[in-house]
C-alpha cells in the first residue's frame, strides 16, 4: 500500500513539474508579446521607466501563468523528490525557445534545436530513473530530518560560504568574476528549496486538519524561505546586470541544481538504495540536459542551419582529399579556387564580426 502511494505521488509530482515548466515557459511569450504590442502603439518602454504594461492584458495573462507554474513547482516539491523537480525546471527554458520561434518569430538555429532535443532525452532519462526519497509525512519527521548531523554540517558550510562571498569577495570581485554572485544564489537555493519541501509538507498537513500554524518549524521554514528567496533574487540580478545572460543562464542551472542534488541527498538520504544504473542514468540524464542548455543559449546568435551543413562537408572534402596533393598541384588547386575560398572566408568572416560576443566565448 505504501509503495502503492509513494509511486501515486511521484505522479502527481512529475506531472506538476512538467506543468510548471509550461506555464513558466508561456508566460515569457505572453509578457513578450504585451510588450511588443505596446511598442507598435508607442507607449513608453518598460526598459525606459514606462509601466503602460500595466494596462496590457497580454502581459497580466502572462503574470499570472507565471504565477501558476510557480504554484505547480512549489507542490511539486511536496509530491515528488527534489531531484527530480530541480532538474526538470529546465524544460521551462526549452518550451520558452521553441514557443519564441513560433509566436515571436524569433530564429531558432540547429545548436538550439539539437540543444531542445538533447534537453528532452536528459530529462526522460531522470524520469525513469529518478531516486525515491524517504517517506517524510510530517513536520515532527521533517524537523528530524534537519536536525540529523551531516544536514547541519552541510547547511553550516553553505552560510559560512555565502557570508564570505558576499562581505569578503563580492565588493572584490563581483564585477569581473562571473561566478562569485551566481554561487551565491546557487548555494542559497538549495537550501531555500529545502525549506519549500518542509513548507509542502506543512500545507499537506494543513488540508489534512492538523494544526500546523502553531509549529515552531512552519514559522522557521517560512522566515528562512522568505530570507534566502530574497538573496537569490538579489544577486541574480546583479550578475545578470553585469554579464551576458546566455552565459549566466546555463551556469547559474548547472551549480544550483548540483547544489539542490548535493542537499537532497544528505537531508533525504535518495542515493543509498538506488541501484548503480539508476546512479549513472540519473548522472547522465542531467549532463545530458546540461549540455543542451549550453547549446540552446552559447549558441544562440550563430546563424547555423541545415542549409550551412553541405558547404561544410564539401570544405572537409576538399581538405581530406588534398592531404593527397603534391605540394605544387595543391598551390595550383588553391591559385584556382581562390575566388570560391575568398568568398567562402569573406562570408565567414562576416559571420564572425556579426557574432563576435560569442568569439571569446
Amino acid at each position: 500500500m505504501s509503495e502503492t502511494r509513494g509511486r501515486y505521488d511521484f505522479c502527481i509530482g512529475l506531472v506538476l513539474a512538467m506543468s510548471s515548466s509550461i506555464f513558466i515557459g508561456g508566460s515569457f511569450i505572453l509578457k513578450k508579446k504585451g510588450l511588443l504590442r505596446l511598442a507598435r502603439k508607442g507607449s513608453m518602454r518598460a526598459g525606459q521607466g514606462g509601466h503602460a504594461y500595466l494596462k496590457e492584458w497580454l502581459w497580466w495573462a502572462g503574470l499570472l501563468s507565471m504565477g501558476a507554474g510557480e504554484v505547480a513547482n512549489f507542490a511539486a516539491y511536496a509530491f515528488a523528490p527534489a531531484t527530480l523537480v530541480t532538474p526538470l525546471g529546465a524544460l521551462s527554458v526549452l518550451v520558452s525557445a521553441i514557443l519564441s520561434s513560433f509566436f515571436l518569430n524569433e530564429k531558432l538555429n540547429l545548436h538550439g534545436k539539437i540543444g531542445c532535443l538533447l534537453s528532452i532525452l536528459g530529462s526522460t532519462v531522470m524520469v525513469i530513473h529518478a531516486p525515491q526519497e524517504e517517506e517524510v509525512e510530517t513536520l515532527n519527521e521533517m524537523s528530524h530530518k534537519l536536525g540529523d548531523p551531516g544536514f547541519v554540517v552541510f547547511a553550516t558550510l553553505v552560510v559560512i560560504v555565502s557570508l564570505i562571498l558576499i562581505f569578503v569577495v563580492g565588493p572584490r570581485h563581483g564585477q569581473t568574476n562571473i561566478l562569485v554572485y551566481i554561487t551565491i544564489c546557487s548555494v542559497i537555493g538549495a537550501l531555500s528549496v529545502s525549506c519549500v519541501k518542509g513548507l509542502g509538507i506543512a500545507i499537506k498537513e494543513l488540508f489534512a486538519g492538523k494544526p500546523v500554524l502553531k509549529h515552531p518549524l512552519f514559522c522557521i521554514l517560512l522566515l528562512s524561505l522568505i530570507i534566502c528567496v530574497s538573496t537569490q533574487i538579489n544577486y541574480l540580478n546583479r550578475a545578470l546586470d553585469i554579464f551576458n545572460t546566455s552565459i549566466v543562464t546555463p551556469i547559474y542551472y548547472v551549480i544550483f541544481t548540483t547544489s539542490v542534488l548535493t542537499c537532497s541527498a544528505i537531508l533525504f538520504k535518495e542515493w543509498q538504495h538506488m541501484a548503480a544504473d539508476d546512479i549513472i542514468g540519473t548522472f547522465s540524464g542531467f549532463l545530458t540536459i546540461i549540455v543542451g542548455i549550453f547549446l540552446l543559449h552559447a549558441f544562440k546568435d550563430v546563424n547555423f542551419t541545415l542549409a550551412n551543413l553541405p558547404l561544410s562537408l564539401r570544405k572537409d572534402d576538399r581538405v581530406a582529399n588534398g592531404t593527397l596533393l603534391s605540394t605544387y598541384d595543391s598551390f595550383n588547386h588553391d591559385e584556382e579556387s581562390s575566388p570560391c575560398l575568398g568568398e567562402i572566408q569573406s562570408t565567414e568572416s562576416l559571420s564572425a564580426r556579426r557574432n563576435g560576443s560569442l568569439s571569446a566565448f
